[in-house]
């Protein structure tokens, strides 16, 4: 998957960081150390660490991804990045 969205509210920026959805590259959630988890109420599952967004970042840089793009949506910050193909 050559696209990921990386989030946390503003008043949590020093964690946690959701870090993906359900269908997210297991390789990549295990290696940030991502717990999938579906909160009650939802139909769908998402991938959270305890770490805050700025070592998310620097681990996602490590294997290849770089920051496309960032939002503030509501109390919301979402980076967008993008890791080119092999």
């Amino acid at each position: 998957m050559p696209y990921m969205f990386v989030s946390t509210q503003i008043r949590l920026e020093n964690g946690p960081t959701n870090v993906g959805d359900e269908f997210s590259d297991p390789v990549v959630m295990n290696y940030l150390g991502a717990l999938k988890t579906t909160m009650l109420g939802n139909n769908f599952s998402e991938y959270h660490v305890d770490d805050p967004p700025r070592l998310v970042l620097d681990k996602l840089e490590k294997i290849g991804f770089r920051v496309v793009s960032m939002t503030g949506v509501g109390q919301t910050l979402v980076w967008c990045l993008h890791k080119e193909m092999e």
